[in-house]
């Protein structure tokens, strides 16, 4: 699988253990399949950067795609509000906090690399407005598609790190692709404004997170081993019939 990894300076030799916790998905190597994508990455201000550009061998690492099918978006919201900082001031929020964590958080110990979103600034904001109840999950599975960001890939074993291969870098131009990077944040963010900011209130047939809540309250206790992960599927098609 070919890499690329934006940032300040060349990174040759990516290490393990090395970075913040407090990224998506914890500690590990951020990298996108999109060379165009990690120049835009490299490029948080008009300072230049780079596009440092990896073979990753994937033989015999475990990957866990959350985009795949088996997993839903609420399972990538879990990982998130595991890693980043979320402000939880109402008590909804609090409440979608932990019932989030404690029913759809996969065990990701396992895993050597993990692909799925990335939440950029104005992808961060559509998480908190769905903690505290204000989009729906499917408004919510759409907003995570606007500006087109696609997914990355995150190493995090140091198997992993052992299999990946530096193959060279391109300078990323500032005055080109900070502006470019804030372009994509700005349609994505009129785009999220358009579709879903005109209109806040409940809609009738949307699966909000608390409606999700209650119906699982009233559901697992005839579900026997049945997860609440079968369950949602369960609501979600009921929704898709509605």
């Amino acid at each position: 699988m070919i890499l690329y990894h934006g940032s300040l300076k060349t990174v040759e030799v990516p290490q393990y253990g090395f970075g913040s916790k407090e990224n998506d998905y914890g500690l590990g190597f951020y990298c996108t399949q999109s060379n165009d994508l990690a120049k835009e990455w490299a490029c948080p201000t008009v300072q230049s950067g780079f596009s440092n550009k990896y073979e990753l061998d994937m033989d015999g690492l475990r990957v866990l795609h959350l985009n795949s099918e088996g997993y839903h978006i609420l399972n990538w919201i879990a990982i998130l509000l595991q890693n980043r900082i979320f402000s939880k001031r109402s008590p909804v929020a609090r409440q979608a906090n932990n019932y989030i964590l404690q029913e759809f958080l996969p065990d990701i110990s396992g895993y050597d690399v993990i692909i799925g979103y990335r939440a950029d600034d104005s992808y961060f904001s559509y998480a908190k407005d769905f903690l505290n109840n204000t989009i729906s999950v499917n408004q919510l599975s759409q907003a995570m598609k606007l500006g087109e960001l696609g997914e990355q890939v995150v190493l995090k074993s140091e198997k992993a790190f052992g299999q990946i291969r530096f193959l060279g870098y391109e300078i990323a131009d500032g005055s080109i692709y900070n502006p470019r990077r804030m372009a994509r944040e700005d349609r994505a963010r009129k785009a999220y404004l358009t579709n879903h900011g005109a209109d806040f209130s409940v809609i009738n047939n949307e699966i909000y997170l608390m409606s999700v809540h209650n119906i699982l309250i009233r559901l697992l206790p005839y579900q026997g081993h049945k997860s609440s992960q079968n369950i949602l599927r369960l609501v979600v098609l009921l929704h898709k019939i509605i």
